[in-house]
């Protein structure tokens, strides 16, 4: 440590007897080189000239310099370029007027490594008059270490509000379920009595009682999807069975264009010859994809080209379910949160709905995942895998 030295004393005056003991300002100096050198913090001192006159080993470890380069050197030499500007002049203000802004009293400024990298610190300042004039001690302790403590902490308030709305959803959803189930068991009742009464008695066209059963048929389904739904909040395995992908990628894309015909919007279906059976839960596929199908079809509602297609592959032991649109995309500063649960873009809704469907494909041991490429609109990819199916198409040859 070379911050505090001081000068020799004066030999005794003729006469005088010699002393064994050290002097005074020996044992003060090195008891304050021991402080400076144990501090955890950093310490530093400037003259009213603003050169450093003590830097501590502290000091050594934050900024990267070694104390033979920064004493009689200027302080700004660890200060960001704007610090380092302007703290000259209001040193020299403090001397002229006494008006003290930071002496005495704590506060966060930036300082600057010997690598150019900027950091948060909190500085105190200390002033002490001398016979050689007036000094200024600053101690300053390193934010860095508890920036990231309260980043971590916010993260993990923030991780707990979302898994306390999750919950809230949860318990939600299971009560919607509960309620929904009742009208709908209803409204199925009353449609099955007037498919009834008109078969009997004629009252109805053929037209208009296929309308009818095609509405009961809705109304199963919707049972259906609050029981898969309930199932999903309750955590339960997907009810499986093996799939035929081709009829069942095509209804999807029906059961869309029913809300669509006046939209503008045209849908393409392709699949891939010889596709295997998968083993999905058909309720819940059925809504991840007519979930992408119908985000697909709004997000083309106002392009030049209204196109939404479905292409379903093989890659890599998966069934890849593939809707893509020609609308402008998904903006990069939506996509990080894209599947999270109420984090909507949309005016109306909750948000709920990709994080969901994905959740649904992961539970099919597979994945729902983003894909596009700049003005070629988004592509969603449903990856479920095909093993399961594969191995029941064959079980009978075995």
């Amino acid at each position: 440590m070379q911050a505090v030295r001081g000068t020799m004393a004066d030999e005794p005056a003729r006469g005088e007897e010699k002393t064994t003991e050290e002097p005074v300002w020996t044992v003060s100096g090195a008891r304050l080189e021991s402080v400076l050198d144990t501090a955890v913090d950093g310490i530093v001192v400037i003259n009213d000239r603003m050169q450093v006159l003590a830097y501590n080993k502290a000091c050594e470890h934050l900024f990267g310099y070694s104390v033979s380069e920064v004493l009689g050197r200027n302080v700004s030499m660890i200060m960001p370029a704007h610090y380092a500007a302007a703290h000259d002049g209001y040193v020299q203000h403090y001397l002229d007027t006494g008006e003290k802004r930071i002496i005495g009293i704590g506060r966060e400024v930036a300082a600057r490594h010997k690598d150019g990298t900027e950091f948060p610190v909190e500085l105190s300042v200390g002033e002490a008059v001398t016979p050689d004039g007036r000094q200024f001690i600053g101690i300053l302790r390193d934010l860095r270490p508890r920036k990231q403590i309260e980043r971590s902490l916010a993260q993990a308030q923030a991780q707990l509000v979302h898994m306390t709305r999750i919950s809230a959803i949860d318990e939600m959803g299971a009560a919607i379920a509960h309620e929904l189930n009742q009208p709908l068991t209803a409204v199925l009742l009353y449609l099955q009595a007037v498919v009834r009464k008109s078969r009997d008695k004629s009252l109805l066209d053929a037209q208009m009682l296929g309308v009818i059963e095609k509405a009961m048929r809705e109304a199963e389904r919707a049972g259906e999807i609050i029981q898969r739904m309930r199932q999903l909040v309750e955590k339960r395995e997907p009810e499986r069975s093996d799939t035929d992908v081709a009829p069942f990628a095509r209804s999807c894309v029906e059961l869309v264009e029913l809300g669509s015909a006046d939209s503008g919007v045209s849908f393409q279906v392709r699949i891939d010859p010889d596709m295997p059976l998968v083993s999905m839960d058909p309720v819940q596929i059925r809504q991840v994809l007519v979930n992408l199908l119908r985000n697909a079809r709004e997000a083309v509602s106002a392009a030049p080209v209204r196109q939404v297609s479905l292409h379903v592959t093989m890659d890599e032991g998966y069934a890849e379910f593939r809707v893509a649109d020609s609308g402008p995309g998904v903006p990069k500063e939506v996509v990080p949160e894209l599947f999270r649960a109420f984090s909507s873009q949309k005016r109306k809704g909750l948000g709920l709905g990709l994080a969901i469907s994905r959740t649904i494909a992961q539970n099919h041991g597979g994945d729902l995942v983003l894909r596009q490429a700049a003005g070629k609109g988004a592509t969603f990819v449903l990856r479920l895998p095909v093993e399961c199916g594969i191995d029941s198409a064959l079980a009978p040859d075995q």
